[in-house]
């Protein structure tokens, strides 16, 4: 159990292994070590509340493009969900129960933003700083994600903006939009959800456009009576939705990974999509993406084209030159006057803050050994050089088709078999060989090399600044789940604990 101790005057409290954030991944962790009986842990969440990127993404209109019950826990399915792809408040419900029903929320400390992490050679443990205090841990894993520092983009003069403006995961409710002049920058995933949402309230609305992204029909409806009734209570039937969304989605790596050309497919349906639902020849031109079909995330809208196509909705093409107190001005120098600005671009994916907080034995944070080496990890969840330390939903387990919580759940398996590793074979430190991660991660190059997400003619979030892909796992993800079915521990190199320090394995 958790305990105080003193180091160099400090008083910190120790438990065994900390867990940093509490979304799909931090949460599923705390709830694998309960099951095991692994009771001395803590999950550091800085929000109040469990949830990940589902509690802080409220903006009008959020909602998942994975299907319901591909977008869950395998352990924990829900038969209740209302439609067939969820909306924001019921995926944050549905966590918040599931934390509930397993009884791991006397685990959480909430409110704790985690300011450093860092190795002490003296104890061969982390010390970590935080707002609630200071703690040590054996072992440390990072549940932060991918989606949870919003990007903001260097405009000049966006700081002397007077107006209403805002990031769209962090979407001030008190703001009242209705018959403001708005614009909005950014067209990706969360940009296509709010646009239909506020169109038809404001008095007028710009879309500021860098890159047209993709869009596919989004077959979602409500479920029936009937079918939540089968999903209930006839024995498997949501096991095998879940099964046939699943197949279905994994399809598609056959053309994002291995034949890019089968994306023609694709593409010939989205361009039906967008001829179908602009009329103006004009904005269709504009909204037609310069890039082959998954190079950048495909979205699913069925609203989002009609919305640009009202009377009321601008799409801007041309570059912003400067943000003025109460106007945007575009670099062919028209100036736009608004009342409110949102900015819907993004996260910091392969340059989070959240690496510059932890610190290695070297005295390197993560984000400098990243920066000089090259984003890289060992089956996503461990880096060579920084000793008990884990991370889930770490490089190169991102995907741009199907359910993460599926990947989600692969490293769950594995970091909860490393601890019990750690505990049961007395090791006092465990990192991964550095030729083991340059082996793994060239493979993952290689295979990376010829997929639509590296050659199809687009810049996006999932390339680093050195153009490698860091973010996605480029095959089949039942590969990646038989890959971390098992701690692989020779791939490790380890010491060991002195005999009074060895843990006891839960019977």
């Amino acid at each position: 159990m958790s305990r105080k101790v003193t180091d160099k005057g400090v008083e910190r409290r120790h438990v065994r292994t900390i867990v940093v954030g509490s979304g799909f991944a931090g949460l599923g962790l705390a709830i694998k070590l309960k099951q095991q009986r692994r009771d001395d842990y803590l999950v550091l969440e800085r929000g109040s509340e469990v949830g990940g990127t589902w509690r802080d993404n409220t903006y009008p209109g959020a909602a998942c493009d994975v299907p319901s019950h591909l977008y869950s826990y395998s352990f924990a399915l829900n038969p209740d969900w209302t439609r067939s792809f969820s909306k924001q408040g019921e995926i944050q419900q549905y966590i918040r129960g599931v934390a509930e029903k397993y009884g791991v929320l006397d685990k959480h400390v909430f409110d704790c933003d985690v300011t450093s992490v860092r190795w002490n050679a003296e104890t061969a443990r982390w010390d970590i700083e935080s707002s609630k205090g200071s703690f040590t841990a054996d072992t440390v894993v990072s549940a932060v994600g991918a989606l949870c520092e919003p990007a903001l983009p260097d405009i000049k003069g966006i700081n002397d903006f007077e107006g209403e403006i805002f990031h769209s995961a962090r979407w001030n409710h008190d703001a009242d939009l209705t018959g403001k002049r708005v614009a909005i920058i950014g067209t990706g995933a969360s940009a296509i959800q709010i646009v239909p949402t506020i169109a038809p309230k404001v008095a007028h609305l710009d879309v500021y456009q860098r890159t047209a992204p993709w869009l596919l029909p989004r077959f979602d409806r409500p479920y029936t009576t009937l079918e939540k009734l089968a999903f209930k209570h006839i024995p498997g039937a949501q096991r095998l939705s879940r099964a046939g969304i699943y197949a279905a989605r994994e399809t598609q790596v056959v053309g994002l990974a291995k034949f890019p050309a089968l994306m023609n497919i694709f593409e010939l349906i989205a361009r039906a999509k967008l001829r179908w639902e602009i009329s103006d020849p004009a904005l269709r031109a504009k909204v037609t993406p310069n890039f082959r079909i998954g190079c950048k995330r495909m979205l699913i809208s069925n609203d989002y084209y009609p919305a640009l196509d009202r009377d009321n909705v601008d799409v801007i093409t041309d570059g912003i030159a400067e943000i003025k107190a109460n106007s945007i001005v575009t670099r062919d120098g028209t100036e736009r006057e608004i009342d409110a600005l949102i900015v819907a671009t993004g996260f910091h994916v392969t340059d989070s803050p959240t690496y510059n907080a932890i610190v290695g034995p070297d005295g390197r944070t993560l984000s400098e050994v990243f920066d000089q080496q090259g984003q890289q990890a060992y089956k996503g969840a461990a880096i060579a050089g920084f000793p008990n330390l884990f991370f889930l939903v770490g490089p190169n387990v991102g995907l741009g088709h199907t359910s993460m919580v599926y990947m989600i759940e692969s490293q769950i398996n594995y970091v909860a078999d490393a601890l019990g590793a750690v505990a049961g074979q007395g090791l006092r430190t465990v990192e991964v060989r550095r030729d083991a991660q340059e082996s793994y991660n060239a493979e993952l190059q290689q295979k990376l090399a010829g997929t639509v997400w590296n050659t199809g003619g687009c810049a996006s979030w999932y390339l680093d600044k050195h153009g490698n892909n860091t973010t996605l796992w480029p095959d089949f993800t039942f590969r990646f789940r038989s890959q971390t079915k098992k701690f692989d521990v020779e791939a490790y190199s380890t010491t060991r604990a002195a005999a009074d320090q060895k843990a006891v394995v839960p019977q």
